[in-house]
This record gives structure tokens, C-alpha cells and sequence, in this order.
């Protein structure tokens, strides 16, 4: 399974998203290749799962796309994360 995390430059919030998403995954003995990136580059690159904050979600037209109210916010990206791999799944 490959996740991608997306921010307006690619760099902090995709990030710290991203590190969250880690720990989550290590947490739930779960695995996967993650990645994180700048809104333009998503449209070249495959993924099964995507986040990003709701104030760039209009940007981007994916398949699987989580929109996050917190970038901060484990539990919020807990439940919406493990709902959508179980709902791929």
C-alpha cells in the first residue's frame, strides 16, 4: 500500500503529517511506503491513499483522498486512516 501526504510546498505539514502516519502504522502493526509532496506533483504520481488539509482539498481530484480539519491531530488522522484502508481493503 502506498500513502502519500500532500501540503502546498511539499515540505513541513506533508511532513509532519507523513511522521504521524508512521507512528499510527507502527502502533497497528500495519505497513506501507509513504511519501509526502507538493500539491502540483500529485497529479504524477500513483498512490492508494491520499491526505491533505481541508484548505487545499479543492485542489486536488484523487481517488481515496482523506481531507484532515487538523494536520495535528492523531486521533482525527487515526480514524479517517484506518476507515479508509479497511474500506480498500
Amino acid at each position: 500500500m502506498k500513502i502519500i501526504t500532500i501540503c502546498g510546498h511539499g515540505l513541513g505539514s506533508s511532513f509532519m503529517v507523513e511522521s504521524i502516519i508512521k507512528q499510527i502504522l507502527t502502533e497497528e502493526g500495519l505497513s506501507a511506503e509513504l511519501s509526502h509532496m507538493d500539491i502540483s506533483s500529485v497529479s504524477t504520481t500513483t498512490a492508494d491513499i491520499y491526505l491533505v488539509g481541508k484548505d487545499l482539498a479543492d485542489s486536488v481530484n484523487v481517488e481515496n483522498l482523506i481531507v484532515l480539519n487538523s494536520l495535528i491531530d492523531k486521533t482525527e488522522i487515526k480514524e479517517k486512516l484506518l476507515a479508509k484502508i479497511k474500506e480498500i481493503n
